[in-house]
C-alpha cells in the first residue's frame, strides 16, 4: 500500500486521550486509523496475538464479514503511521493485505466520551 509523504502534519483526534492500555497520551495529538486486515485462516490467532503486542495498536477485533481482523491504530503523524503499517503490521506472518481508513472526526463511541475532544484541521 502506498501512502504519500504529505508536507503537512496531521494532528490526531483527542489531545486529552488516554489509551485503553493505560498509556497516558495527554498533551499529544494523535492520528487514528482503522486498519482492516485480511489474514491466512491458519494464522488468525498468531496475527491477533502479534497485533495485540504492538504499542501503536489501540484496539483489535476479530470480525465476521469481508475482513478477518479490524484494528484501531494510533500514531503521532502520517509518517509514523506509515512506518507502523509497513514495518510492523505488514511484517506479521499471516497478513495477506490491509485496507486503511483514516478517522477524521469521531461522532459517537469511546473516543468521544471524554471531554475536550478536538480535531485539528490539516495544516
Amino acid at each position: 500500500m502506498f501512502l504519500p509523504k504529505w508536507p503537512w502534519r496531521r494532528n490526531g483526534i483527542n489531545d486529552s486521550y488516554s489509551s485503553p492500555r493505560g498509556k497516558d497520551r495527554k498533551s499529544m495529538n494523535r492520528l487514528l486509523a482503522s486498519v482492516n486486515i485480511f489474514v491466512e485462516p491458519s494464522q488468525k490467532q498468531h496475527v491477533v496475538t502479534a497485533l495485540s503486542e504492538l504499542n501503536s495498536i489501540e484496539e483489535v477485533y476479530e470480525v465476521a464479514g469481508e475482513y478477518d481482523i479490524v484494528s484501531l491504530v494510533s500514531a503521532s503523524c502520517l509518517e509514523e503511521f506509515r512506518d507502523v503499517l509497513q514495518k510492523k503490521i505488514m511484517k506479521i506472518k499471516g497478513i495477506k493485505s490491509t485496507i486503511t481508513t483514516i478517522i477524521l472526526e469521531p461522532h459517537k463511541g469511546p473516543k468521544c466520551s471524554q471531554k475536550n475532544v478536538t480535531v485539528s484541521t490539516l495544516k
